[in-house]
């Protein structure tokens, strides 16, 4: 109806048809004389819908011209995607986009709440140097342009590379957004910030900020509400800007590492050797831009196997320079973040590389750097402020496996000779206390750490040393592994020594026999029988739990051969009692019953209590294989009435679990006399007494002969809850007993 005329022009020749100056349309409509005065002489962006419809009753318009001239509005908006301050392309979607479905879910989500005045208007998508933060907002950006009719804008801030000032970028998504010169010129800066604020509240446009340095650099540029979404993308968390959304990002799963992969070199070829594309997923890291790399070397290179990348990359001194395709290098994107860092934090970066476990704690940044516990984690934030280090849960920190390959790399360049090797050796010799510390907890001759010892960790309970032992077990594992490789073998076996009764709480760990085998290589070269004895003898013990009972009995016969070199009675009677555990485990009872009782004799000999009820135990065991259950009772019940007893010299950890061992052994023993409420009745005292313990795989096998005892009493309703408590336990419960589970749950009938 109005053809090509503007806005402008079309509402000025309205409101002069209808005889009305500027003050009467704004008082008919409510839209204030400057703005209609703005509009007429094209000084400011067209309208949102809710305005036209106002200015269209205000002119007392018939349907047909009012749909004409919203018609005309919209047709004057920006409808496309606008690059401004800096040379980016508009959002776009990316061709071989892969994975992160939950993420666009979320950003979707953001986008309807938006849309619908209910939701932040400002995301942050935060993360480390190579994630995908770009190609994650402009996939986004595609995907949701259709939602924004007045526009959508990319802005490239180059922020870690000469970053745009704010100003700049200020005055050019003015101008994208159809400010006029003229208007420009009349606001200074913060008027300008206040005139972008509000166009992007008015309006639905959406708005990539990308690549942002810090919050300083976009704090201007973002609206204070409104109907606008505004996605920033930075390698840091931007922790300082209020009212945001947050949307960190990692690296991919490794479903997705591999899809992306498999995109880019086609389905055919990647499934021709879907092993190593897995294992290149793995090599890279699953970070998308060392994916990308990796995925362009193959394409380009057409005659390369996959194997044969995974061969370049297997070797971690060569795997970064690897990772580089043209002017893409994965390395020089953690450059550009390396060099914003203070020396502080780049020293800490270098020495963190060095940590063997898979994550950390701040103590570890305090050894490496010799420096307090909070001073640490103040360093060690500023990284992960810096996108460099990712704060998971409870305190830990992980740092990404490429970026642990940077730091390392830096290490002979940045640090004085001599640095690294005296790291190493703070650590090693932190780590390898500390589990001295903390396994003492559980030895009867000591108990809480001295008031004198000064860690870095709290170990105030026995509690606080188990957490510690099995959340560090990878770094204090690799420590002992350090010394042993160094020959420090006096460290190493008070290491291994200090975990004879921790053991008992974290049976199934897998690593003992190799913890107490580099004890008997240390005891063997500082000639120490006694020391000899005592880990053939723990040795032994790992072995029985991993069900390698011919190599246990085989340990310690050793076992007992250096105890009587070193005439170490109760190393003797040890030796005795874990080769009668091994044999009573081969169907060799008599022989186990005649040695553990050998045993109990040494152990009285020498009035060693804490021993002396192992022995019982295992006797008891052999007792009742041999079809001797009543007295097996009988031994059991006397463990019980000696723990019992308020002059006891066994107590705590010790005097605990050999109540909850006895208990469960009287509960069996009742059940191979089919006395079975008698069984049940004790095995329900055993599980209390193991739940308190935390005593996981004494749990699942008493759970375990509790069902059975309760299947026999008809009583299958609480027979299969135990049965399904025993398999819930998992890997923490011994092989055999789950299988057991399993079979009597399939011959109980449905719930």
């Amino acid at each position: 109806m109005y053809g090509k005329k503007s806005f402008g022009t079309v509402l000025r020749g309205l409101r002069q048809r209808g005889r009305l100056t500027m003050e009467e349309l704004a008082e008919a409509s409510g839209v204030s004389v400057r703005a209609i005065g703005d509009m007429e002489r094209g000084r400011s962006l067209v309208p949102q819908r809710r305005t036209v419809v106002a200015l269209a009753e205000g002119l007392g318009l018939a349907d047909d011209e009012r749909e004409a001239l919203l018609a005309t509005a919209r047709a004057a908006r920006p409808t496309r995607a606008v690059a401004v301050a800096g040379t980016v392309v508009p959002p776009r979607s990316v061709g071989d986009f892969t994975g992160r479905a939950p993420e666009l879910a979320l950003l979707r989500a953001a986008a309807e709440r938006v849309r619908a005045d209910g939701g932040a208007t400002v995301w942050v998508v935060s993360g480390p140097p190579g994630c995908g933060k770009t190609t994650l907002a402009l996939k986004a950006a595609a995907d949701l342009a259709e939602g924004f009719p007045d526009g959508c804008f990319v802005v490239d801030l180059h922020g870690v590379d000469g970053p745009v000032d704010t100003g700049e970028a200020l005055l050019k998504l003015l101008k994208a957004l159809g400010v006029s010169d003229r208007r420009l010129a009349q606001e200074d800066p913060q008027g300008r910030a206040g005139l972008l604020r509000a166009l992007l509240g008015d309006r639905r446009c959406l708005v990539v900020l990308d690549n942002a340095r810090d919050e300083r650099q976009v704090r201007e540029l973002l609206p204070a509400g409104g109907r606008s979404l505004v996605l920033v993308t930075s390698r840091r968390p931007l922790t300082g800007l209020e009212d945001v959304g947050r949307l960190p990002l990692t690296e991919m799963t490794q479903e997705e590492a591999v899809g992306l992969l498999r995109r880019i070199l086609g389905a055919e070829r990647a499934d021709a050797e879907a092993a190593a594309v897995a294992r290149v997923a793995e090599l890279c890291g699953r970070l998308p831009l060392a994916l990308r790399v990796a995925g362009n070397w193959l394409t380009v290179r057409s005659g390369w196997t996959v194997e044969h990348l995974v061969r370049r990359l297997a070797d971690e001194e060569r795997r970064l320079g690897a990772l580089a395709a043209g002017d893409v290098r994965v390395e020089a994107a953690f450059e550009l973040s390396y060099r914003q860092l203070t020396g502080q934090a780049a020293r800490m970066l270098r020495l963190l590389s060095l940590v063997p476990g898979p994550d950390m704690t701040a103590a570890y940044g305090a050894a490496l750097t010799a420096t307090d516990a909070f001073e640490a984690e103040d360093v060690m934030e500023e990284l992960v402020e810096a996108g460099l280090l990712q704060a998971t849960f409870a305190g830990r920190y992980q740092l990404h496996d490429l970026l642990r390959l940077f730091g390392r790399a830096r290490l002979p360049r940045d640090e004085e000779p001599g640095e690294r090797e005296a790291a190493e050796d703070r650590l090693r010799a932190w780590l390898l206390e500390t589990a001295v510390v903390a396994g003492r907890w559980y030895q009867p001759e000591y108990g809480a750490p001295p008031p004198s010892w000064q860690g870095l960790v709290p170990l105030e309970s026995a509690e606080e040393a188990r957490t510690w032992l099995q959340n560090e077990a990878p770094s204090w594992l690799a420590a002992l592994r350090g010394a042993h490789r160094r020959g420090e073998d006096a460290q190493l076996l008070r290491t291994t020594r200090a975990m004879e009764w921790f053991v008992n709480l974290w049976v199934h760990w897998g690593h003992w026999p190799e913890v107490f085998r580099l004890g008997v290589v240390s005891a063997a070269a500082l000639d120490d029988h006694d020391m000899r004895a005592f880990h053939h003898n723990m040795l032994s013990w790992s072995l029985s739990c991993e069900s390698r009972y011919r190599e246990a009995v085989e340990q310690a016969a050793e076992g007992l051969r250096f105890a009587r070199r070193a005439g170490n009675v109760p190393q003797q009677a040890s030796a005795l009692t874990l080769a009668a555990w091994a044999r009573s485990a081969l169907g060799e009872v008599r022989e186990a019953a005649d040695t553990s009782l050998a045993a109990i004799g040494l152990y009285e000999e020498t009035d060693d209590r804490e021993g002396w009820l192992g022995a019982m135990f295992t006797h008891g065991t052999s007792l009742r294989l041999l079809g001797r259950a009543e007295e097996a009772v009988i031994l059991h019940q006397r463990v019980v009435d000696f723990l019992d007893a308020p002059d006891c010299p066994v107590s705590g950890h010790l005097a605990a679990m050999n109540r909850a061992n006895a208990t469960r052994a009287l509960g069996r023993s009742y059940a191979e006399l089919l006395r079975w409420r008698e069984a049940a009745d004790h095995y329900r005292d055993a599980l209390t007494l193991s739940g308190r313990l935390g005593m996981p795989h004494i749990e699942g096998s008493t759970f375990v002969y509790l069902g059975e005892a309760l299947i026999e009493l008809g009583e299958t309703d609480e027979a299969r809850s135990c049965l399904r408590q025993a398999v819930a336990l998992g890997e923490a419960v011994d092989g055999k007993d789950l299988k057991t589970a399993r079979r009597l749950l399939a011959t109980l009938p449905a719930a």
